[in-house]
């Protein structure tokens, strides 16, 4: 753990095995003294990772994670538990339960599946995005406050329309200080940024946070890049839902949907 006064690279800092203080990196976009999701969410990953790590026999392959917000993301000391609900050799679900203060906040669920060759049959979705590094940077602080978005690099195809966007979404700080995380784990701490790409309305005049996300791979993504092409519809009684085709450089891998609560601002 770093003893340094100064802010590390770092979205979490380990505190032990199942501990981790968040940095000023992890800093809400509705609430600075409250924790981004997105980064949250790779950590509930992260987590999961470890827990798979010590154990025998093959990889398995995450092909859902549905995360359930259950209260407020309070910028503090954050615990990790982790239980087999479904124990299998081909198909497993696990359970991960974030505390703050004494309190469940988030409980996330992983469907994990056996891996085996169907190359010569995979195929179907979209169409690979335009590689980042041929974009121009967009500058998100500008719309949106917190550690969490001031450390992203996002690079839209296009400029940003209301309910439409489609961008690549980077960073540079590690995930958690001093560990290396997996690939899959990377991807995941920048996912629910989607949510904040596709502005329908502006933030100080409307809430539309995301209570949920879910998402769906049919491959493993892999690189430093998260693409997202995101659409925002919000319905007439206070809900919304934004949904995404979720890309790496090499094409899509999967979808995400977010429900959002839809209010005015008080």
């Amino acid at each position: 753990m770093t003893t340094s006064t100064s802010t590390p690279d770092s979205y979490y800092e380990r505190i032990d095995e199942h501990r981790y203080k968040p940095t000023a990196h992890a800093g809400g976009a509705w609430s600075t003294d409250e924790q981004h999701f997105s980064p949250l969410g790779g950590l509930i990953v992260h987590a999961l990772d470890r827990h798979l790590a010590g154990r025998p026999g093959a990889e398995m392959a995450l092909g859902r994670m549905s995360f359930d917000i259950l209260g407020r993301l309070a910028l503090d000391e954050c615990e990790t538990r982790v239980e087999v609900l479904r124990p299998g050799r081909t198909i497993e679900l696990v359970e991960v339960t974030v505390v703050i203060g004494g309190r469940a906040v988030v409980r996330a669920r992983a469907w994990l599946l056996a891996t085996l060759d169907t190359s010569a049959v995979a195929g179907g979705g979209a169409g690979r995005l335009t590689d980042p590094a041929s974009l121009a940077p967009w500058d998100m602080a500008s719309r949106w406050p917190g550690g969490y978005i001031a450390s992203l690099d996002v690079r839209p195809l296009a400029p940003p329309l209301p309910g439409r966007t489609t961008a690549w979404i980077s960073t540079g700080l590690d995930l958690v200080a001093g560990e290396a995380a997996s690939p899959r784990a990377s991807f995941v701490t920048l996912v629910d940024t989607a949510n904040g790409i596709a502005v329908r309305e502006s933030p100080t005049e409307w809430m539309f946070p995301n209570v949920d996300l879910t998402l769906h791979f049919h491959r493993a993504p892999r690189g430093d890049w998260t693409g997202l092409d995101t659409t925002v519809v919000f319905g007439p009684t206070g809900q919304g839902i934004t949904s995404t085709v979720l890309h790496d450089v090499d094409g899509p891998v999967g979808h995400a949907q977010q429900l959002l609560t839809v209010r005015p601002q008080p």
